[in-house]
């Protein structure tokens, strides 16, 4: 990984992250509800959609345009919507043992994951 790519990368994470912040505050509610999360995450998967998309047109591929919009905005936008973009690659190439894997152990793994370190500190 070259010293530029990381850079792209930086700035469209921090780019990325301020507005996933922004988005949070706009949709605060007091229901519970974790509305911002779901909409940056479904917004996001739309975006990356949009994003790889349109970079997939085109004649000669830009690597630093994907890293700084797909990386690194939608990255610290939300991770959510590099899990649909890989689970959209599984499911084109009709790969569903792998797809069925992936979506799994991602939800399950994830949760289960999460559970297990909040519960080690928790404990401790």
């Amino acid at each position: 990984m070259s010293g530029q790519a990381i850079i792209w990368v930086a700035f469209g994470g921090a780019l990325g992250a301020v507005a996933r912040y922004a988005t949070g505050l706009l949709l605060k509610t007091t229901s519970g509800f974790p509305w911002a999360t779901l909409s940056v995450n479904i917004f996001g998967s739309l975006l990356m959609g949009v994003v790889i998309g349109w970079l997939s047109r085109q004649s000669t591929p830009n690597e630093a345009l994907r890293l700084f919009l797909a990386v690194g905005i939608l990255g610290g936008f939300t991770t959510f919507s590099t899990f649909s973009m890989d689970l959209f690659q599984l499911i084109e190439k009709r790969d569903m043992a792998a797809m069925a894997l992936y979506l799994g152990g991602s939800l399950f793994g994830g949760v289960a994951a999460f559970i297990l370190g909040f519960m080690a500190l928790r404990a401790g």
